[in-house]
């Protein structure tokens, strides 16, 4: 009977985390978006390109914000020196255009996404939710880690970095 419990307790843990959407989700609780990102090491091209766009204290603002948060390596995908164009300071009006095509005014948790729906982003331009294979894509980025909170909106992680129309 004790092997059977234990079994039990490990298909439902085994169960559970799998379906867990980011193991890390509760980094810090009281943590605003901007702090969130600071913490998380897969983010820092995110935090350099949110301070050159000088849009720190607007993400430490009251919101609510959903981000769809580019990785490095999301970052690392563009065509080379495209970050290094963006951080440029006579490049920083096409910089803030791009870093709020990917926020969304309100909280918008993957229990809320539509297959097809859009979206209107802070930067003025719709973006596409698409749900496929039990995968969640904002435009042609895969969302890979949902639902991160933070005390002023919700973080999505994605894959790629979502270029507004220019």
């Amino acid at each position: 009977m004790k092997k059977l419990l234990t079994f039990a307790v490990l298909v439902a843990f085994f169960a559970t985390s799998a379906f867990t959407a980011n193991k890390n989700a509760t980094i810090n609780p009281d943590a605003d978006i901007v702090d969130l990102a600071v913490q998380t090491e897969f983010l820092s091209t995110l935090v350099a390109a949110v301070k050159a766009g000088d849009l720190v204290d607007v993400l430490k603002g009251d919101g609510p914000f959903t981000v769809f948060a580019p990785t490095n390596e999301a970052f690392a995908k563009l065509p080379a020196g495209t970050v290094e164009n963006l951080l440029k300071p006579e490049n920083k009006a096409q910089l803030v255009a791009v870093l709020t095509y990917h926020v969304v005014p309100g909280k918008v948790y993957s229990k809320d996404l539509k297959n097809g729906m859009k979206a209107k982003t802070v930067q003025g331009s719709d973006v596409t939710i698409t749900l496929k294979d039990g995968k969640a894509m904002v435009n042609n980025a895969t969302v890979s880690a949902a639902d991160i909170e933070a005390s002023n909106g919700v973080v999505h992680v994605i894959d790629t970095v979502i270029l507004p129309s220019m």
